[in-house]
């Protein structure tokens, strides 16, 4: 018989990624990365109170730090083994939250940037779509190493998906208004930037729109989803049945 030592030590197994989660009410829609059956594996979440999409995407989530670093412990105390985060503009953060936790720290979608940059062929770059153009400074693009030069372009101007996620106008959501301000977003990101080879989506809320975007446009679309299955992989690696 073989026997297993099972080892203690937390208080919560089996769900290795947490997240640190925006204290907002609009609906997370599947594919949002707050709706919980986006994920194809277990997760923890954490919610900082107080910081609000309004503060930490307008306002730079100033006096924020301590907060995010305090719900980040705590997952690694309940049994996170990495951490991520529902704002793609906590890119702010991410040297500090890593120290803070000593264990790996993905905070934004935008650190993808440079990934998706170096599989394109000479004379293609990355274009960013954002929810806040205006918001996204030169500090959170150094933050996620990103090239200052890099085209963006944000959905302040839509109906729908600025107004409920950032301004909160109201808790309801018309899906398929915010899918189109996307797909106008992204249509007039291309439009401006013919050398666009591929789009990277900051917001975290807009997952559920990648597809019908990148059927749109003809090229690839990155987003917190396609990051943070990457970065679970290396967590959890899948195990392979040699004898097959």
């Amino acid at each position: 018989m073989n026997h297993h030592i099972a080892q203690g030590g937390r208080a919560i197994y089996g769900a290795p990624l947490g997240i640190l989660m925006l204290d907002a009410r609009f609906p997370r829609i599947p594919g949002d990365m707050g709706n919980a059956t986006t994920w194809p594996f277990p997760v923890l979440y954490r919610v900082v109170r107080g910081a609000s999409p309004e503060r930490v995407v307008l306002q730079g989530a100033r006096g924020l730090l301590d907060d995010f670093i305090a719900a980040a412990q705590d997952l690694v105390a309940l049994g996170a083994e990495a951490i991520t985060t529902n704002c793609g503009f906590l890119a702010l953060f991410q040297a500090e939250l890593a120290a803070a936790v000593r264990v790996p720290v993905a905070t934004s979608s935008l650190m993808q940037v440079p990934w998706v940059q170096a599989t394109l062929p000479p004379g293609k770059r990355v274009g960013v779509l954002t929810v806040s153009k205006a918001s996204l400074t030169p500090a959170h693009l150094i933050a996620a190493g990103v090239p200052a030069d890099t085209p963006i372009i944000g959905t302040e101007g839509g109906r729908e998906f600025f107004r409920v996620l950032i301004t909160a106008e109201k808790q309801d959501l018309d899906v398929a208004l915010a899918e189109q301000d996307i797909l106008t977003a992204g249509r007039e990101l291309l439009a401006a930037h013919r050398d666009i080879g591929a789009i990277v989506l900051e917001c975290t809320n807009m997952p559920p729109y990648a597809a019908a975007l990148q059927a749109a446009c003809g090229l690839p679309v990155y987003d917190i989803y396609s990051m943070i299955t990457w970065f679970h992989a290396g967590l959890r690696p899948r195990r392979f049945d040699p004898r097959t």
